[in-house]
């Protein structure tokens, strides 16, 4: 049995309806789960945060990643491609990727996700070059190292650009194969439990690179073993085209046809619905992750987050793999996010503290977990802590929620709390050096980029 208080706050900022904001108040985790929150005497624990002088926020929830491509950063071969091309050109570096290159780029990505406040992270791992096998178990195993949630959603392609798909040939598995290694990997990793730490779903990439039997199939799957469905959707202008020449008919109908729509389905990006196509979203419960910097960084376009949430469709944030992003840093999609929107639709835009509910409840909903995103009674105890004495902070409290949109958030978080365990704090991720490992995964991205 372990606890953990964090004491005497000066904010508390919950997500929760009921009572959104605490002052000064403190909050009790006992074996990874919040027993109390809120002023007054406080039992002894193992472990007491002084947090005065500190603002606390529910841990962040990253909905949508390619850990794998921290190792194709910022390459300047690339910067000024759209999705399509970009793809096919990467497709020939991520060709040589295996599992002591993903385990140690899983750590840099999910490293950065954690000092930047996540405590949740999805990943959609979907490149396996021929021999290699177990590259899903080593995100998961860094993931674990760290300590982080994880959602390790086990990716597919198996329509090569023999059979009119986008990726090599090389790159793709038969359908056996990707759902027997589906199968292993619900049956070896997957927990259902209340504040699980490791959890599986199925992705299959996109529809321009597995085929509808390979969806009908990983659908079929997913519900009959509990675990939810993933895949990237309605993300340029390319895709729609592809579908329509292809498959005669527009992404989200090609997709609904196949059984994939409904509240355990998210998709990332869905810029391109049309007024029908999001109200069939919000009817269905079917999600978004929504992400901005990705999105902007492809000139992919942008996404209709204003009528989505006004309609009801489920939106979480992410970050999106990190060389559509070059970074792993969910705070900076929370401001980002919020100014696009603002420029995009003005008094229409979302509030600034709905953003924070994006990367909090609504990409918790999004993973089906009703335990996370919130800092309440009953739930997990996964937080982010600031000092309020930042000079950057200095005349931003007057509304702590909406302050990571509208100020943003321009350091490293000072504490991170993932189910009552500290995993960070003040720049030391414990067990973990720093400097070493980032020598480590720029030697080997260098040697990768020399193999093209």
């Amino acid at each position: 049995m372990s606890t953990l208080l964090i004491k005497d706050a000066d904010y508390i900022v919950t997500m929760d309806p009921e009572q959104p904001l605490l002052e000064r108040a403190s909050l009790f985790i006992r074996n990874g789960r919040i027993e109390a929150i809120g002023q007054g005497l406080w039992p002894e624990a193992d472990e007491v945060v002084d947090a005065r002088g500190m603002i606390v926020y529910p841990g962040l929830i990253n909905t949508h990643h390619h850990l794998y491509q921290v190792l194709t950063r910022n390459l300047p071969s690339v910067e000024r491609m759209e999705l399509f091309p970009w793809l096919k050109t990467l497709y020939r570096i991520w060709r040589q990727i295996n599992g002591e290159l993903v385990y140690y780029a899983a750590l840099v990505g999910l490293g950065e996700l954690i000092r930047y406040g996540c405590t949740t992270s999805a990943d959609h791992h979907y490149v396996f070059p021929p021999g290699q096998t177990d590259l899903i178990d080593r995100t998961i195993e860094a993931a674990s190292r760290l300590g982080i949630r994880f959602v390790a959603t086990r990716g597919s392609m198996s329509l090569g650009e023999s059979q009119g798909g986008l990726p090599p040939d090389d790159l793709t598995q038969s359908p056996e194969e990707i759902l027997r290694d589906s199968q292993r990997l619900i049956e070896t990793y997957h927990d259902p439990s209340p504040l699980a730490m490791i959890q599986v779903a199925l992705a299959p990439c996109s529809p321009f690179s597995v085929t509808a039997d390979l969806l009908q199939e990983s659908a079929a799957l997913a519900r009959s073993s509990g675990v939810r469905l993933h895949t990237h959707l309605a993300e340029t202008r390319d895709e729609e085209v592809f579908c329509l020449e292809t498959f005669g008919k527009r992404p989200l109908d090609y997709l609904e046809e196949l059984g994939w729509l409904g509240p355990d389905v998210w998709f990332a990006h869905g810029i391109y619905f049309n007024d029908a196509e999001l109200k069939r979203l919000a009817e269905t419960g079917t999600g978004i992750a929504h992400c901005p910097v990705s999105n902007m960084k492809l000139s992919s376009g942008v996404a209709r987050i204003p009528e989505m949430l006004q309609v009801g469709v489920p939106v979480g944030l992410a970050v999106d793999g990190s060389a559509s992003n070059d970074a792993s840093n969910l705070l900076a999609e929370i401001r980002t996010g919020y100014l696009l929107h603002r420029l995009q639709s003005s008094a229409d835009a979302p509030k600034p503290a709905d953003f924070l509910a994006m990367a909090t409840r609504g990409s918790a909903r999004l993973l089906g977990r009703s335990d996370l995103g919130v800092l309440a009674v009953g739930k997990a105890g996964d937080l982010f802590m600031l000092r309020a004495d930042r000079l950057e902070l200095a005349g931003t409290l007057a509304d702590p929620a909406a302050l990571p949109a509208t100020v943003g958030i321009n350091r490293p978080v000072d504490l991170t709390v993932v189910h009552g365990r500290i995993i960070y704090q003040d720049g030391v991720f414990p067990g973990l050096e720093e400097g070493d490992l980032a020598r480590m995964v720029e030697k080997m991205a260098h040697q990768l980029h020399e193999w093209r």
